[in-house]
């Protein structure tokens, strides 16, 4: 038996509680990353949101997670209301919250609460009934007009009060049956939280308040901050002189556009004060997650004063213990829209998007441009579970890949790709290298290509592992290699079906040119597995036709594959 003595087991004492912590999900840095840490190791969540009433009964959870579980997913997202945790004022049910993490444990799953507190989608709908029958305690937000909403107010105690409450006994529950196992790695306060019909509330108390001077903390961050805030309200500001004294439209002028950054405000504290009980009872990652200010619509039309990218300095600024704002994705214009939440100062993760064939790749695609921590697909139980659909296929590779991508995030050599029928290709450069990177159906042998299909979205990972030898996953990509000093013939050339040009008869095609410089040639393609120590397993080696004779590297669509590349040099 090991001995110790009184001074030794002080120290084990002191030790043991910062052991817990370092076992307890967290983030972390690497370089220009933000990694999640589960297990105390880089851990990508490959998840999925539930449908919003589908962790309301046992029988739907029990049948759920084992379907996830085939799925392949590592995580789960599951709404905890309020509505269900608190039916009778200070009487607590946390039957679904512990069936939750148990059918997960018993899944290999990890989970992620969302709490369906004082506001959901805008709405307080999943308040309880006792607390939306008296309104009188718990006020409502009110229009222009005077018309009261189905908005708790942001800015009554009584609210705050209440919803927090609830929220801390979850945070109680999580901590009393999970500190130790780990199996909830994050958790989001509230629902795509803003304000609608309006811009901001017209109760007598906000008012008040917006009529009020503008708060000295956030006037002193946009000054200290001025040089990287969002270039949105960056322009704010000035168009009024970048003024620090003053109510909210003397600052900041007298729109709705206003109206919405102090509406932000409002709801970024109120935030803020729900991050500070959770972080005094169990410390775990916190987001927030937004609906798009998307299709041209005006504060009010969608979801006002919400977590968005351009409100972010108002929301790091009166939430500074939240760490991060997340986009729910479901408008057109992907690549654009998550280009908007990962910045400098906010990771990204999708923990909500629309449920489609393209997220396969599209998950390829944020975890190679943009260092996700994870990707999420809504209702995703109604997903099917057959092995070949694209998201099952994507997932058994990215959890193969993981390794990998955790141990090269934030290091700059990797790239995402995403390609469709309008955006087919993309160039990079890379050391001496001129890398042409395409949609797999530019090629010309396949009749999808041009026999009026929907082209199906083709992305995935281009990681540079050492000068010459890449790594390259995903689907439906095609991607060439070029010495950058390279000199070669450009001709207006048709390929047929065996990829050999048409009408090669033709002399005026053929005219010499002298080639100066080295050339780039593909060494060797060899389709491999990942072990868990991130080493690789040979699998075959694709060569001839599945190379096109060494003039590129290639996924069909509809195919999911991780090829390990190497490159040579020749003149």
């Amino acid at each position: 038996m090991r001995k110790y003595t009184l001074p030794g087991l002080l120290l084990l004492f002191i030790m043991l509680p910062l052991q817990a912590q370092q076992g307890m999900a967290r983030l972390q840095k690497q370089e220009t990353a933000t990694q999640l840490i589960v297990d105390n190791k880089p851990f990508l969540v490959l998840g999925g949101e539930l449908g919003n009433s589908s962790a309301s009964s046992i029988e739907n959870i029990q049948r759920i997670f084992p379907k996830l579980q085939r799925m392949g997913l590592n995580t789960v997202l599951v709404p905890a209301y309020w509505d269900l945790l608190e039916p009778i004022e200070g009487t607590y049910d946390f039957t679904l919250i512990d069936k939750a993490i148990y059918q997960a444990r018993e899944n290999q799953l990890k989970v992620i609460f969302l709490w369906f507190g004082a506001w959901k989608n805008s709405m307080s709908c999943y308040a309880p009934l006792w607390f939306k029958e008296n309104y009188k305690k718990y006020p409502r937000v009110h229009t222009q007009t005077g018309k009261p909403l189905e908005i708790a107010s942001s800015f009554s105690e009584n609210v705050y009060q209440a919803d927090s409450r609830a929220f801390s006994q979850l945070m109680k529950r999580i901590a009393a049956i999970d500190k130790e196992e780990g199996t909830v790695v994050m958790v989001q306060i509230e629902n795509e939280i803003g304000m609608l019909e309006d811009a901001r509330d017209y109760s007598a108390d906000a008012n008040k308040r917006f009529n009020a001077p503008v708060p000295e903390t956030l006037t002193d961050y946009l000054q200290k901050n001025k040089q990287t805030l969002h270039p949105q309200m960056l322009e704010k500001w000035k168009t009024q002189g970048y003024l620090t004294k003053g109510n909210w439209q003397e600052v900041f002028g007298a729109d709705i556009y206003t109206d919405e950054i102090f509406m932000a405000w409002s709801y970024a504290q109120y935030v803020e004060r729900m991050a500070q009980v959770a972080r005094s009872i169990h410390n775990v990652p916190l987001y927030v997650n937004a609906a798009m200010n998307s299709r041209g619509r005006k504060p009010g039309q969608y979801p006002s004063a919400g977590p968005l990218a351009h409100l972010i300095d108002v929301w790091h600024c009166g939430a500074p213990g939240v760490d991060l704002l997340a986009p729910d994705l479901y408008d057109n214009g992907f690549t654009d829209w998550v280009a908007q939440y990962k910045l400098h100062n906010n990771p990204l993760f999708i923990p909500e998007i629309r449920l489609a064939d393209n997220d396969g790749v599209r998950a390829f695609y944020v975890f190679g441009e943009h260092d996700a921590i994870g990707f999420c697909p809504f209702s995703i139980e109604d997903a099917p579970d057959d092995p070949q659909s694209p998201l099952i296929q994507s997932y058994a590779k990215l959890n193969e890949l993981m390794p990998l991508l955790t141990r090269y995030q934030g290091k700059g050599v990797m790239n995402g790709l995403l390609f469709d029928e309008k955006n087919k290709e993309r160039i990079l450069h890379q050391d001496d290298l001129k890398i042409t990177c395409r949609h797999y159906f530019t090629l010309p042998w396949d009749s999808r290509a041009t026999n009026g299909s929907v082209w199906p979205e083709g992305g995935g990972i281009l990681l540079k592992l050492n000068k010459n030898e890449y790594l390259i996953a995903g689907s439906g990509i095609v991607i060439e290699f070029e010495h950058r000093n390279e000199k070669k013939v450009i001709l207006a050339q048709c390929l047929g079906e065996d990829g050999f040009t048409l009408n090669g008869e033709n002399k005026d095609q053929q005219k010499a040119e002298k080639w100066s410089g080295l050339r780039t040639g593909i060494g060797s393609v060899d389709e491999v597995s990942i072990n868990g120590d991130g080493s690789f397993r040979y699998i075959r080696r694709l060569n001839g036709d599945q190379d096109h004779q060494g003039r590129h590297v290639r996924i069909s669509s509809g195919q999911f594959s991780i090829l390990h590349v190497k490159l040579y040099e020749y003149n």
